[in-house]
């Protein structure tokens, strides 16, 4: 009974831990980064596929496969999505491809690290 619990422990850890968790944010001074939305993805920094599940997500965590969670503890990061361009640190496009997510500028990746 022991090694059950143990081996459900581990495989529950292991399944959450493999996306960009985010919490979005309603106010700008709780973010840890600033996003925009573009309606182009050439226009991106970043190419975001939104996984309905936590088990989706590829190892890599930061990768631009994001899973939004419920509350802001759980989060890796915590995002606010601006109005404006000129507010923002990042520059995001959402696809339904998750082999489409990923980097387009790598000099923002540090963001969310």
């Amino acid at each position: 009974m022991k090694h059950l619990f143990t081996l459900i422990l581990l495989l529950s850890i292991t399944a959450t831990g493999y996306c960009q968790k985010v919490f979005s944010t309603d106010n700008s001074y709780q973010a840890d980064v600033k996003v925009y939305v573009v309606d182009y993805e050439y226009r991106a920094d970043l190419v975001v596929y939104r996984a309905e599940y936590r088990y989706e997500a590829e190892q890599n965590k930061n990768s631009g496969i994001w899973f939004f969670t419920e509350y802001a503890y759980q989060a890796d990061k915590k995002i606010y999505f601006t109005d404006y361009e000129y507010q923002a640190d990042l520059k995001v496009f959402f696809t339904d491809s998750k082999y489409r997510a990923g980097w387009k500028n790598n000099k923002k990746k540090a963001l969310m690290y």
